[in-house]
């Protein structure tokens, strides 16, 4: 009997079985530091970050960061699999159970292919355990690999429809404040018509809900890209922050009261998010809204008649708002490498649904 791999094994097992219980099943944020996906994606996306910073910013670049969220799930679910695996095959050598299996196979390797062929159901019946513990633990195993593939076939359907959920209001901002988006183009669209305006930060109230609470249960979410370069679900929250700040400061009645809800619950989100996945402040580097960048705000915002910043006490209003969620959001572009919109859109920088072909 060797103890220490019999310990390892079923240590391994309870790990594996703990964490996909975690990632999978159990819908809530889970503060506890040592968590084998946590591991795992620190692992994978840090240089698979590096190499993308490497890279010019532009669709390049974009599709060879949006291979990692799909490609990160198989790799995960693959790790798994391979953990339960191992774990069972150390467990069987470890207490010397005894097999039959054909001549040359042997030793740890045949304890492992018993394992992988009991956990995928394989059925060649070449090798098979002769002990009653050991054909316990071959259907407990077997049982096992029928659930894993189960979980599997359940969980992708989740996160697909979590990410076309989240996308669908990305994709309607588009036409609402531009190609990248924008506070100033937004509110420039709806100027004159309040009412529309507030209710479409109502629908980005529930949108920012909803972001929340499927990408705390469902973490892996955060790594899908959206489908055009200029375009994030990080880039979008923090417009709909700006935009929010802006209404507050300068406007009043309906929609201001549309604002300052989507603002607690956007800031609510941006804030818990940066917490999972960039618990380290960081230190911004220029302001978003510097002097000549607050000019030109200004002056975006009057061409609309919208005389939302007339004065020093406005200005810092604004500036003590931005304070409450900046950091954060500049914590995730860095981070997810999605960079944060400006205040004003590029000048002539047309919709993405006006550059089709």
């Amino acid at each position: 009997m060797k103890a220490p791999a019999v310990v390892a094994g079923i240590l391994l097992i309870a790990i594996v079985l703990w964490d996909a219980f975690e990632t999978i099943i159990l819908s809530r944020r889970v503060s506890r530091r040592f968590r084998l996906a946590r591991i795992f994606y620190r692992m994978t996306w840090i240089p698979w970050r590096a190499l993308a910073l490497r890279m010019r910013p532009g669709n390049p670049r974009e599709n060879y960061l949006g291979i990692y969220g799909p490609l990160s799930l198989i790799v995960l679910l693959a790790t798994w699999a391979f953990g339960l695996i191992l774990g069972f095959a150390l467990r069987s050598w470890g207490l010397g159970s005894a097999i039959a299996a054909p001549p040359g196979l042997d030793g740890f390797f045949a304890h492992f292919y018993m394992s992988g062929s009991t956990f995928f159901t394989l059925g060649f019946g070449d090798v098979t355990p002769l002990t009653r513990s050991g054909r316990f633990f071959s259907v407990i195993e077997s049982g096992m690999g029928l659930a894993f593939l189960a979980m599997v076939i359940s969980y992708l359907p989740i996160l697909s429809q979590a990410f076309s959920r989240r996308e669908s209001n990305i994709a309607l901002l588009d036409a609402r404040a531009g190609s990248p988006p924008t506070a100033s183009e937004l509110l420039r669209r709806h100027a004159g018509d309040t009412d529309s305006l507030a209710d479409l930060l109502a629908e980005w109230e529930r949108w920012s809900a909803e972001v929340l609470e499927s990408h705390v249960s469902f973490p892996v979410l955060a790594y899908y890209r959206s489908q055009h370069d200029n375009q994030s679900w990080v880039s979008a929250l923090t417009t709909i922050l700006d935009t929010c700040s802006l209404v507050i400061v300068g406007m009043d009645g309906r929609v201001a009261g549309a604002a300052k809800v989507t603002f607690a619950m956007a800031r609510h989100a941006v804030v818990d998010l940066a917490q999972i996945f960039s618990p380290r402040r960081m230190d911004i580097g220029e302001s978003r809204l510097h002097a000549m960048e607050l000019v030109r705000l200004k002056e975006r915002l009057a061409e609309s008649n919208l005389d939302i910043l007339p004065t020093r006490q406005s200005e810092e209003r604004l500036a003590e708002l931005r304070s409450m969620y900046e950091r954060h959001a500049e914590a995730l572009s860095r981070y997810l490498v999605m960079p944060l919109p400006a205040w004003t859109p590029p000048a002539g920088a047309p919709d993405n649904w006006q550059s089709m072909a």
